[in-house]
């Protein structure tokens, strides 16, 4: 009986540190998956500002926001909806202070210790 409970031990214990290393891996790539599309919404935005709403074209704005919805949507799905696009470009404007994109990314902050808060954006 020894025999028995020590290789059900070991296959619990063996099963559990497998079970570890799966969940930690899927939360890496999560992580990545966000930080990623984290990115892709910022430098979305930051071409629908630089090209439509900064160049104060109100009225034009609209309309190409409205027609690269359109399109986008049609390929990419309906992560950019015109609600989306509007909110990933109108989002960015308090976050024109910093001059870089690196607070965006939190294997950056992870690396250089940086601990980012709403009060950063």
């Amino acid at each position: 009986m020894a025999k028995g409970k020590s290789t059900i031990s070991i296959e619990q214990s063996l099963f559990n540190e497998l079970s570890q290393l799966i969940e930690q891996s899927q939360r890496q790539v999560f992580s990545h998956a966000n930080s990623t599309l984290t990115v892709l919404f910022w430098k979305i935005g930051h071409r629908i500002n630089d090209e439509v709403f900064k160049n104060k074209r109100a009225e034009y704005a609209k309309q190409i926001v409205s027609t690269l919805s359109t399109q986008l949507k049609r390929q990419y799905g309906k992560n950019f909806e015109i609600r989306n696009l509007r909110r990933m470009a109108i989002g960015l404007q308090p976050v024109f202070l910093y001059s870089s994109l690196h607070i965006f990314c939190p294997f950056f902050c992870l690396q250089k210790k940086i601990i980012v808060t709403s009060d950063c954006f």
